[in-house]
């Protein structure tokens, strides 16, 4: 991409590092918080990384590819939003990466997402991971 905006987004969680390990990788409990998507990968690099499902009305796939992942560490992948309004093409994937780290009991989670586009975008996603951080909060804390 030509304009390369950098997001970061960071979250802390009342829980342990393995449990919000769980909620990042596990396509069931994925479902629950992310805007009921269908997330389907085996997390191993070089494989695919598909999120499907249907927002207001709309039926969607986004998809990616698994770039690196340290087992409850962090993991980084490509991404593609068939909402977006551009082609699928690799110059219009972003790269998000996601590292935690526990301290005392308590989890913090670190967002990053490159590739973006413009400020509005920027803003868009930042609201976006914001929102789903905070559904995923209240799951795992309950």
């Amino acid at each position: 991409m030509a304009n390369q905006l950098v997001l970061n987004v960071s979250t802390d969680f009342n829980a342990p590092l393995t449990k919000v390990w769980e909620a990042l990788t596990n396509p069931e409990i994925v479902k629950q918080y992310f805007f009921g998507t269908e997330l389907i990968t085996d997390w191993k690099v070089g494989s695919s990384i598909l999120w499907k499902g249907v927002w207001d009305g709309t039926a969607y796939e986004d998809k990616g590819m698994v770039l690196a992942y340290e087992h409850q560490k962090s993991l980084k992948y490509n991404y593609w939003s068939s909402f977006s309004g551009t082609e699928d093409r690799p110059e219009n994937y972003s790269n998000i990466t996601y590292e935690v780290f526990e301290i005392d009991g308590r989890t913090t989670l670190l967002i990053s997402q490159d590739g973006l586009e413009n400020q509005e975008k920027s803003e868009h996603s930042s609201e976006n991971w914001r929102s789903v951080m905070n559904e995923m909060k209240v799951l795992i804390e309950k």
